[in-house]
């Protein structure tokens, strides 16, 4: 069986793809794995794996019409000259124009997965502005137009489906709800967290809806209880969002001893498991937040917020704490149990383990998903 991958970037593929093109090649199916910007490093890598990669180009933010149907035109050339038997595509711009590109094609089979709803659907303190409504109205008629050609859509979380098909009343001949996309969990091995001094962890990029500046305000209240406690950031800076933590403001952070940020650093596992509690305040609409996965294989305790996606790696009071979105006051308050009561850390932290090893396995994840596909 010709199996077509449509997604965005190589890394995505790699990072989020890898354990599927393997299991799917290890039972002989041929995979194309396409993507916007390999080079000679990442596109021998997914040969590695077993991968056939392909080149194609879509604009992933862009709001050019005319741009992205040439784009598919071109799109549904390659499906045709490849004859794929299935084309599996994944987050919204693949699944939009990869799916109308492989009815073009006319491939018979054609299934689309949304890991989270996305930038539109992330509801902001400020509300919702004339441009997010606009651009959630285009994205939404544009699922309008691609689902009916899907058999299946995949969802990661139960209020995706409530929030997105129910809502908007979008025809898709079957939907799914996965969970998360799953870890190889022998890559995450538990280890005891370290309790004196408590450390609290982030992961993610510096972004606003990711909660970076939710976790520094709370830093700071924190801080000046128990000013040993310790706040590391992982995660790069991106100075072209408005929202994002800017390059002088982490530095002057660094220089006032609140938040400690290596840079970039290849061994995110290792700083999770030198850390006592994982912290992500996101208000982002995730589907399943992979680097709460990570931690809680690990065996970390988790604070985050009561948000989609979010709220589906904690049980609140049993693994860790859902807090109110925006909201420092709350998040630092949950920072200081942990403070002052150390055997939740490490009680709370083995019952994350204990989760993960449920809910989060890879090879269980992507047996599920491979029903769906082959």
């Amino acid at each position: 069986m010709k199996i077509a991958l449509i997604g965005t970037t190589a890394a995505c593929v790699l990072g989020f793809r890898a354990d599927l093109i393997r299991a799917l090649t290890e039972k002989g199916h041929a995979v194309y794995a396409f993507a916007l910007d390999y080079d000679s490093e990442t596109r021998n890598s997914v040969k590695a794996i077993g991968g056939i990669p392909m080149d194609y180009h879509i604009s992933r933010a862009g709001l050019n019409p005319f741009s992205d149907f040439v784009s598919t035109l071109k799109l549904s050339r390659v499906l045709r000259s490849i004859e794929p038997d299935l084309v599996f595509s994944y987050f919204a711009k693949p699944v939009i124009f990869g799916t109308l590109a492989a009815k073009l094609a006319g491939v018979k089979r054609r299934v689309g997965m949304l890991e989270g709803l996305g930038y539109v659907f992330t509801e902001l303190p400020e509300g919702m502005g004339f441009k997010r409504r606009l651009l959630k109205w285009i994205q939404v008629s544009l699922y309008r137009m691609a689902f009916p050609f899907l058999e299946r859509l995949i969802l990661l979380n139960q209020d995706d489906q409530i929030d997105l098909v129910d809502k908007y009343k979008l025809k898709a001949k079957r939907v799914s709800v996965l969970g998360g996309i799953g870890l190889t969990l022998d890559n995450y091995p538990y280890s005891s967290p370290p309790v004196s001094p408590v450390s609290f962890i982030f992961v993610g990029r510096l972004l606003a809806e990711k909660g970076v500046h939710i976790f520094i305000e709370s830093a700071r209240l924190v801080k000046r209880q128990f000013p040993d406690t310790r706040f590391v950031m992982l995660g790069g800076i991106d100075e072209s969002n408005p929202g994002g933590l800017k390059a002088l403001a982490l530095d002057q952070l660094k220089m006032e001893g609140l938040i400690e940020h290596p840079g970039h650093v290849s061994d995110v596992v290792g700083w999770v498991s030198a850390s006592s509690v994982f912290v992500l305040p996101s208000y982002y609409r995730e589907g399943v937040p992979r680097s709460t996965q990570e931690a809680m294989a690990i065996g970390r305790a988790v604070i985050t917020t009561n948000v989609p996606g979010c709220k589906d790696t904690v049980v609140n009071g049993e693994n860790g704490y859902l807090i109110a979105p925006w909201s420092p006051e709350d998040l630092a308050e949950k920072m200081f149990h942990f403070i002052n009561h150390p055997d939740d850390i490490v009680r709370m932290g083995l019952k994350s383990y204990e989760m993960a090893q449920d809910k989060f396995d890879a090879g269980v994840v992507n047996r599920r998903l491979m029903s769906y596909l082959v």
